[in-house]
């Protein structure tokens, strides 16, 4: 029960196959009270199962498109709480037709500010609504990231732009933060089967290309980044801010594998 009587803020199950679903019961399963929020009512069945599944204190409405949201939302938070233990942030969104072809043509201004916004400025966002809460418990606030922020990946296009800001932002807040005690930290995830990534064109191909590559030669469960993320959330992460942990089986190490080697081989 390592965090047995410390609270946090999830936001972004969308389903059970979420990694904020995972990361919630990894995080309920050490004795966290939790409250999650959705962003409209079509996504909220799906989280009220989850707030049932690890008996969450409430179920509050944050839409990280709407400032007026997200600080509603956070007044409901200081209500209930007088103080909070971490905010995760597991947001991200483009329109579909910006992940889907060659990036010059596919990327637009509108989707460009639309996946910026909502994958990007909703973590500073929600920091901005949380701060006071975070400091009176000396809390962290984590998101989660992609390979997608520092690799060209097919298809991932525009919202390899707005992870890299996102990136940027980890280490922003976290030296703006740090006087108040407050950690802030990002995960890096390999590539896992979840509503979100449904979108990206090519995604299987991906999901096989990286089980290939990979360092362990298999792909990460959301378990696995679940248990990571209670890892930064927890006390023993005390000494961390500002950094990306990378949770895919060693994938961001490779640049050229034997793996890739004999494919090139068997074309030639």
């Amino acid at each position: 029960m390592l965090l047995k009587g410390q609270r946090f803020v999830v936001t972004g199950i969308a389903s059970k196959l979420s990694i904020a679903w995972a990361i919630a019961e990894c995080l309920h399963r050490e004795g966290a009270e939790l409250i999650l929020t959705y962003p409209n009512d079509k996504i909220k069945k799906r989280v009220d199962m989850a707030a049932e599944a690890f008996n969450a204190v409430a179920v509050l409405e944050c839409d990280v498109g709407s400032d007026d949201s997200i600080n509603d939302c956070f007044k409901e938070v200081g209500k209930l709480w007088d103080g909070v233990d971490g905010v995760v942030h597991a947001i991200g969104f483009a329109p579909a037709d910006q992940l889907d072809g060659d990036f010059t043509n596919a990327t637009t201004r509108e989707g460009s500010a639309i996946a910026h916004d909502i994958s990007s400025y909703s973590f500073v966002a929600l920091a901005k609504a949380s701060r006071s809460l975070l400091a009176a418990r000396q809390g962290s606030l984590l998101t989660l990231t992609y390979e997608g922020s520092i690799s060209v990946l097919p298809n991932y296009n525009v919202m390899g732009m707005a992870k890299a800001s996102l990136e940027a932002s980890v280490r922003y807040l976290a030296s703006s933060l740090g006087k108040d005690g407050i950690r802030v930290n990002a995960i890096s995830a390999g590539p896992i089967r979840t509503l979100a990534a449904s979108g990206i064109k090519s995604f299987r191909r991906m999901l096989d290309v990286s089980e290939k590559i990979a360092p362990l030669g298999r792909n990460v469960s959301q378990m696995e980044v679940g248990n990571a993320a209670l890892f930064l959330l927890s006390p023993w992460a005390s000494g961390v801010t500002g950094e990306i942990m990378f949770v895919d089986a060693g994938f961001n190490t490779v640049a050229i594998s034997e793996q890739i080697m004999s494919m090139v081989d068997d074309e030639a």
